[in-house]
């Protein structure tokens, strides 16, 4: 069940991360600190989407933050907080879908709609990254896919020569879940094109009905991590 998750998260991300890209002049919603480079390249190019380049990295920050410091208050009082972070990513997703449909598309990336569509689809991505470093942390990482890719090649050259049985074995199962949580973060990026070029204004209407579905898997998910990381 936590490999269902994993596959979820990590296509969203990349599904919201490709259709941002693209709906929204370059701003990237899931790899934030890749807005630096597009900043840069919108400056010299005088392309629209300064602004929501300059804003989405505090926005994010803030955002993790606010989910850091709400996490523990909703885990003293014995709430289900994963599941409580997913609801609210799901939100913010929907709300992203209904501005696009509503306001799009956005001819200027620094205009209001474009600025608030974007700032919800950063918001929420926030939300998961802050909820699966804290919360699921015995699991892949589902949004920047640089670390995976490279452990992911050191594991398979590792394997690739002779080693210890117990660091071969740690290789063994490192690779399966980094290697599908690449997989469907690739699908994902190349699903949300696809949805883009032919339904530009709905493209952001999946996102949401996946983050629902994560929560399902959340709560057993969430229990199961932290017994893991309780096993010697």
């Amino acid at each position: 069940m936590r490999y269902v998750l994993l596959v979820l998260l990590s296509f969203n991300a990349g599904y919201v991360d490709a259709a941002g890209f693209l709906a929204l002049h370059g701003l990237f919603t899931t790899h934030v600190t890749g807005n630096f480079v597009t900043l840069g390249a919108s400056v010299a190019m005088g392309a629209t989407g300064v602004l929501a380049k300059l804003l989405a990295l505090p926005l994010f920050c803030v955002v993790v933050l606010v989910a850091r410091l709400a996490g523990i208050g909703m885990e003293r009082r014995g709430w289900p907080v994963t599941r409580a972070m997913l609801a609210l990513q799901a939100l913010l997703l929907a709300g992203a879908a209904a501005l696009a449909a509503r306001l799009g598309p956005f001819p200027d990336g620094d205009a209001w709609p474009a600025l608030a569509t974007g700032g919800a689809l950063v918001a929420a991505m926030a939300i998961q990254n802050a909820v699966h470093r804290v919360r699921l942390a015995s699991l892949p990482p589902s949004t920047i896919m640089t670390g995976t890719t490279t452990q992911v090649m050191v594991d398979l050259g590792d394997l690739m020569r002779p080693i210890r049985p117990e660091a071969r074995a740690a290789a063994k199962k490192r690779l399966g879940p980094m290697a599908l949580s690449l997989l469907a973060f690739a699908v994902g990026c190349g699903a949300g094109a696809l949805v883009y070029v032919a339904i530009p204004i709905w493209c952001f209407v999946p996102p949401p009905i996946v983050a629902l579905l994560t929560i399902g898997f959340a709560g057993e998910s969430a229990t199961e991590a932290r017994s893991a990381a309780a096993k010697p």
